[in-house]
């Protein structure tokens, strides 16, 4: 069958992309022909793909209609998400603007995992989020709580996470306590300069207005006005997962990101973030947001990384558990 959709010249310009490379992405995927001709859009191939081809023409044309540009990574998400009629519209997750960069670059939600994420953020005093890297966890904590400081909203920013010596003792590295702990705490520094920039950063952390220290420093703490980031959450124990949140204070948030699958901890050691949520899935005021290999948003090629992954360890796990059972 053939669908043909009447377009401005600027969105199909847009939807086709450079020398027509997004359009040949959908075209391969769903093995379809997308040709433009005499001002429309023209859809071919057999009539179940041709309906998908043509919602995600439509959802990248809403997309280029409300002003966003169209990147490898929208036109791979309305790909990925065409069976999925809750996966929303493109538009909508751009229009959300939490902040802006340094440099002057929108900072907004790009899947629906990252949209529900940063909606919970603004609903809720306490927020989990779970998932792989590259969903963007830690870097739209960080835009939210800077947009909140920036707004008053909060009195300070206090980032932190857990010095987990994966593989290599601390006690071997050269320098002082704080130079030995900086390289688990780079990525909040490097986030914290992408989107404050480094002159404002330097002026609020001399000030005490910004803090990033080690898990350990916060205890016997209690933090008012604050909001408070704890990342990679999956190498802290129960232990230290309760100490952190009971400095809990008021006026403040806080933001827990880490990603199950990626411990750290000794052999047999309980990860704080499983066990809290269990705990505390119940808990009014507190939200769980889980994020999967379809809201990775850094390279199409990390995407698939984490989905092999993901399959892998299923596979795995089943064997280790149970290694003498058959399948079936």
């Amino acid at each position: 069958m053939t669908e043909i959709l009447d377009l401005t010249a600027q969105e199909q310009r847009d939807i086709f992309g450079s020398k027509d490379h997004y359009v040949r992405k959908i075209e391969k995927d769903l093995d379809v022909a997308v040709i433009a001709r005499d001002g429309v859009i023209k859809v071919t191939g057999d009539e179940p793909n041709v309906r998908k081809a043509v919602g995600i023409i439509e959802n990248l044309a809403g997309l280029s209609r409300a002003g966003g540009e169209i990147e490898d990574q929208s036109v791979d998400y309305a790909i990925e998400m065409k069976d999925e009629p809750e996966s929303g519209k493109l538009a909508d997750f751009d229009k959300d603007i939490i902040c802006h960069t340094v440099s002057g670059k929108p900072i907004k939600p790009k899947t629906l995992g990252q949209k529900k994420y940063i909606d919970s953020i603004r609903d809720n005093l306490i927020v989990f989020a779970n998932g792989p890297a590259g969903t963007g966890k830690t870097f739209l904590a960080m835009a939210m709580a800077i947009t909140a400081f920036q707004n008053k909203e909060v009195e300070r920013i206090i980032m932190t996470r857990p010095a987990i010596e994966a593989g290599e003792k601390l006690g071997f590295l050269p320098g002082d306590l704080q130079s030995k702990v900086d390289p688990y705490l780079r990525p909040l520094y490097d986030a914290l300069y992408q989107i404050m920039g480094a002159e404002n950063f330097r002026k609020n952390m001399e000030n005490g207005l910004i803090e990033v220290a080690p898990l350990a420093y916060m205890r016997g703490r209690t933090l008012d006005n604050a909001y408070i980031i704890l990342d990679e959450a999956q190498n802290t124990t129960p232990e230290q997962m309760k100490m952190f949140l009971t400095r809990f204070g008021f006026g403040s948030h806080a933001i827990i990101t880490g990603d199950a699958t990626q411990k750290d901890l000794a052999p047999n050691t309980r990860s704080g973030l499983d066990v809290a949520m269990k705990v505390l899935k119940n808990v009014d005021g507190i939200s769980f947001i889980n994020l999967t290999a379809k809201d990775v948003v850094r390279h199409p090629l990390v995407q698939k990384i984490v989905k092999a992954y993901e399959d892998y360890e299923k596979h795995g796990r089943f064997e280790h558990r149970y290694p003498n059972r058959r399948k079936i």
